[in-house]
């Protein structure tokens, strides 16, 4: 007889699943997760540069400065040459 009530309490009943697999659910919506995101990314410092499609692009200023200048003043003509559609 006491076998059979240890049994009894141990098994869980439905009653007492559903909480235990709505709190499993919401988990992932807690966010206990890792960040995916780097800290360096946000603290970098980026310019806006002119495409020959005449969009704009952001660059990041370190690639800048190790970038080789093909010309460094540009006529008004030339950068209307440039930026006229192919």
């Amino acid at each position: 007889m006491r076998d059979s009530n240890q049994n009894e309490k141990n098994q869980i009943s439905r009653r007492g699943f559903l909480p235990l697999l709505g709190g499993g659910l919401l988990l992932p919506v807690l966010g206990f997760g890792k960040a995916t995101h780097k800290v360096s990314d946000e603290t970098e410092e980026y310019e806006t540069l002119l495409k020959s499609d005449g969009t704009t692009v952001r660059v990041k200023k370190s690639v800048l400065a190790n970038s080789k200048i093909i010309e460094k003043n540009i006529s008004n003509k030339s950068l209307l040459g440039w930026l006229k559609n192919k």
